[in-house]
């Protein structure tokens, strides 16, 4: 049987695993994920060694608003569950659930990338800017290249969403549906780490 002609209720269990071609795009997002950790962990490494260089601009104790980084911390968090709630409709085959799922994680999103871009605007306010200091710089890298990921992340699963629609859940969509999960995942594990070493050890110095 010719594998697009699996779709909905049809589908096998675990349909994005069900090809090989679907197992492959999984593997090479794994590869995809290794290098970057590596990319991330480089930004880290640079971040933490110029946390102290601050030049004229503002310490990260008097700069930084706990508060509104929490709010978005719990925002991008309660996206990672909403994501998992799609992927396990994925595995029901319940297409009504996915959308769903995933409308909440976009907006969920949304909602962090709106506090993140208001708190770039109120730290620029005060003085601190991306040539103001080392600091400024390595968090502004640090940071900003992260939103990138959820906003390519958020106009990915748009994109997604738009092509099952389409096609509707088949083992060729399925897989990429999956994919953006891990992805998404991802993305969140790398804030928790930015929560800790950026703000809450900014916070204590």
């Amino acid at each position: 049987m010719n594998h697009v002609e699996l779709t909905g209720h049809n589908l096998p269990d675990e349909p994005e695993k069900s090809t090989l071609e679907g197992r492959n795009k999984i593997l090479g997002f794994w590869l995809f994920l290794g290098g970057e950790t590596v990319l991330f962990g480089c930004l880290f490494a640079t971040f933490i060694g110029l946390r102290n260089q601050i030049g004229d601009g503002p310490p990260a104790h008097e700069l930084f608003k706990l508060s509104m980084v929490a709010i978005a911390t719990f925002l991008l968090l309660t996206s990672s569950m909403t994501s998992v709630l799609a992927i396990q409709a994925l595995h029901r085959k319940d297409v009504g659930k996915i959308y769903l799922w995933f409308i909440v994680t976009i907006l969920l999103g949304l909602g962090f990338l709106g506090l993140e871009i208001y708190e770039f605007v109120e730290y620029v306010h005060e003085g601190h800017t991306f040539t103001t200091s080392a600091f400024s710089s390595a968090f502004y890298t640090l940071v900003g290249f992260h939103g990138a990921h959820v906003a390519f992340g958020l106009l990915w699963i748009i994109v997604l969403l738009l092509q099952m629609g389409k096609k509707g859940l088949t083992v060729v969509t399925a897989p990429k549906l999956y994919v953006f999960g891990l992805y998404w995942h991802f993305v969140d594990v790398v804030w928790v780490f930015i929560f800790t070493v950026v703000y809450l050890m900014g916070k204590v110095g």
